[in-house]
């Protein structure tokens, strides 16, 4: 979800310019708006910026008829890939080469200068405003921003079932620069490469370029669909799955569209067109399509009408759409749209993390109001350097700004971590946890209102799991391998009397104390956990994955294979997260919906297991905290009644696990909350334990501390 900006013409002849973030013109004293595009400079290309980035803030301000205004990044590669490669090409054809070093100085002096003032600003504010724990986070995001992979950082947290719950960066919108800039790296190359091959061989140019990008589109084209079928939060933010509409715009250079001629109204009808794609995708799209892949054609064919339609021969002034878009209050939207672009977005994440989460109007007024450092730093800061005659001149002066602009960016995120406080982690005799629980009574007494130290450290809190997970037997959710589980054995492994930890991650968490209490009692423990992946016979919607839980279906078949036909257990220890939403033929099913057909899957399953023998025990579900704990605790260690969960809030999904236990005749429930609530709240920290490591999960420590109230739930004699 991200935007662009543009540029006001240059006046040197050396200062060749036109970007996603820049208007195409070559500044040329004596010709300033001719370039190297299809049609000199296109004053529709700057209003169309402007379309794509209003969007864009509409979406990231929360307004709810803008749910897909996230289609404004693709509208801005389209654009990228068109007056780059037109650029480009048409330098290598009135010149014979491509200078890669003033190439690659136009983009320096253009863009991270502004990124630096931005990084400084932001890592400023984290200081400031966050709690250690997001200032950590913030630095090293910070530093991938600076360095331009912030998009593969993200990528990777969104298929990380660990990363559940980290706070939104306020770098995040960075992942298309760093996009940008990838393709800056590797695009004049390609092209170069294609050139000197073409006439090698006495090939005309322009048809090896356009084989070259059919190719490369067709190619990412056809992996981002893969990748979006299969790991929808991964493609979002890669390159790779980018690359095809950076190749399309591409396409639009080179073709041979200005020696077409369309009559007036069938260019109109075109722009038109471009217009209601973009449009209907922008008011029809949402967080649930499937994106990029397969949607992303809308917005991006619709980019290309409106381009073609202001390309071909005579039409230009006589498409309506075209002549909306070149007025004054629209081009100035696109010509200070970089900066916007990266004002906006830090601004709206450090009003939430001010006032909690903004209201659309709210969003509204924050995105209004970063137009005023946007239209500052791009007359103080943005403009200045790009048009720098002296930068233009020396363009290995502008490299060096370049290095030195890169430097600088990874030096602030290191000065942020730095900056970072630490905090006194409790020993072990502090940190008694739910050992402060029972004085008498096995209900929780008391709310802890501060600490000295708590344990585990909070900025280390979302590690501070189990062997279980470091053995890899929580498996992970896009599974590459065989769905057939590892063989995972703890507690007294030779023992005969076997006992099975059967569901996802809520249920892996409680195995710090099952497997002391396994230990102490002689069972073999056998630990069989998937992330995100109920044990209900169910077919689960995973947003990370954008799709049905497929893998999670044939991991649960295959475990019940393994508890029934090879295990034959004693005890079958079981939980999961109560508030998954389900599909069903090919649609999400609705809160209320998911939670009758998970209540009656979880009943199914909690009958095969009842039918090999075993005793069966349900864990019922924890509470469910609606922020980051870590953070607020380490924000908060003098007033942590500010991070204690309202039970209203805490609890605010069907009891699935419990109604299910209650449906199945001889199924034991043991219920954890006396030991994690009060009446009116549940405790953030309680005996000095940090209770909650990320989202939903209890940490290690505290399940650790809860061995003897779990030892006198669970049966103390087990047959053989």
């Amino acid at each position: 979800m991200e935007i662009p900006g543009s540029k006001k013409a240059s006046k040197d002849k050396t200062d060749l310019e036109g970007d996603l973030w820049s208007s195409t013109q070559d500044g040329s004293e004596d010709h300033p708006k001719k370039a190297f595009t299809q049609r000199g400079f296109r004053p529709d290309v700057e209003g169309l910026r402007a379309v794509a980035i209003g969007a864009v803030l509409l979406y990231h301000a929360g307004l709810p008829f803008a749910r897909g205004g996230y289609v404004g990044v693709d509208v801005f590669f389209v654009i990228s890939g068109f007056l780059i490669t037109g650029l480009i090409v048409g330098e290598m054809e009135k010149t014979g080469t491509l200078s890669l070093t003033r190439f690659y100085s136009r983009r320096v002096k253009r863009l991270l200068p502004m990124v630096v003032v931005v990084l400084a600003t932001v890592a400023g504010l984290s200081w400031i405003l966050f709690s250690p724990v997001r200032m950590e986070e913030a630095s090293g995001d910070v530093i991938a921003a600076g360095l331009y992979v912030i998009n593969w950082r993200l990528a990777a947290q969104a298929v990380d079932y660990s990363a559940v719950g980290l706070q939104t960066s306020p770098v995040q919108h960075f992942w298309s620069l760093a996009v940008e800039e990838q393709f800056y790296i590797l695009w004049p190359t390609l092209l170069l490469a294609v050139t000197w091959w073409s006439r090698r061989g006495g090939r005309s140019l322009r048809p090896a370029l356009t084989a070259a990008l059919t190719v490369v589109a067709l190619s990412s084209f056809i992996y981002g669909a893969h990748l979006t079928d299969q790991e929808v939060g991964a493609a979002y933010f890669s390159t790779l799955t980018r690359g095809w509409e950076l190749a399309l715009g591409g396409a639009l250079a080179i073709a041979p569209v200005s020696r077409l001629k369309l009559p007036r109204i069938a260019s109109a009808l075109m722009a038109w067109v471009g217009v209601g794609a973009i449009v209907w995708a922008v008011l029809r799209f949402s967080d649930n399509t499937p994106f990029p892949g397969i949607s992303a054609l809308l917005p991006t064919l619709g980019t290309a009408a409106i381009i073609l339609a202001g390309s071909v021969k005579n039409s230009f002034t006589l498409a309506a759409p075209s002549r909306l878009l070149t007025l004054a209050p629209v081009r100035h939207v696109g010509r200070i749209s970089y900066s916007w672009y990266l004002w906006h977005w830090p601004l709206l994440v450090f009003a939430a993390a001010q006032w909690g989460k903004l209201s659309p109007l709210g969003g509204l007024a924050v995105v209004g109001f970063s137009y005023i450092p946007t239209v500052l730093s791009h007359h103080l800061v943005e403009n200045p350097f790009h048009h720098s005659r002296v930068l233009s001149r020396y363009p290995q002066e502008a490299l060096g700004l370049g290095a030195a602009c890169t430097a600088t960016s990874v030096a602030l995120g290191m000065l942020l971590f730095a900056a970072t406080p630490n905090q006194p982690t409790a020993s072990s005799k502090q940190a008694k946890g739910a050992a402060d629980v029972t004085h008498g009574s096995h209900d929780l007494q008391k709310l802890q209102k501060s600490a000295k130290a708590v344990r585990p450290d909070p900025r280390k809190a979302k590690d501070d799991r189990s062997e279980m997970y470091a053995d890899g037997c929580l498996l992970g959710r896009p599974q590459k391998h065989s769905p057939k589980p590892p063989r995972c054995v703890y507690g007294d492994t030779s023992s005969k009397t076997t006992v099975v930890l059967f569901g996802d991650s809520h249920a892996m968490q409680y195995f710090p104390a099952l497997n002391r209490i396994a230990k102490k009692r002689h069972w073999r423990l056998i630990g069989l956990t998937k992330g995100g992946c109920t044990p209900a016979e169910v077919n689960v919607y995973d947003p990370g994955l954008g799709r049905g839980y497929s893998e999670c279906d044939a991991w649960r078949e295959n475990t019940l294979q393994r508890i029934v036909k090879k295990e034959h257990p004693s005890l079958v220890v079981t939980s999961s997260l109560d508030s998954y939403r389900l599909k069903k033929n090919d649609k999400k099913l609705s809160k209320k919906a998911s939670g009758k057909a998970l209540e009656k899957g979880y009943v199914a399953t909690l009958k095969k297991l009842k039918n090999t023998g075993a005793s069966v025990v349900v864990i019922k579900d924890n509470p469910h905290p609606h922020e980051d704990v870590p953070d607020c605790v380490s924000g908060n260690l003098h007033h942590l009644k500010k991070c204690a969960i309202p039970r209203s809030k805490a609890f605010d999904y069907p009891p699935v696990n419990a109604r299910a236990a209650r449906d199945v005749r001889g199924v034991s429930l043991i219920d954890p909350n006396p030991v994690l609530c009060l009446k009116k709240e549940c405790p953030a920290v309680i005996g000095n334990v940090l209770v909650y490591r990320n989202g939903t999960h209890l940490t290690a420590t505290y399940v650790r501390t809860l061995t003897p109230w779990l030892g006198k739930r669970l049966p103390k004699h087990l047959g053989s």
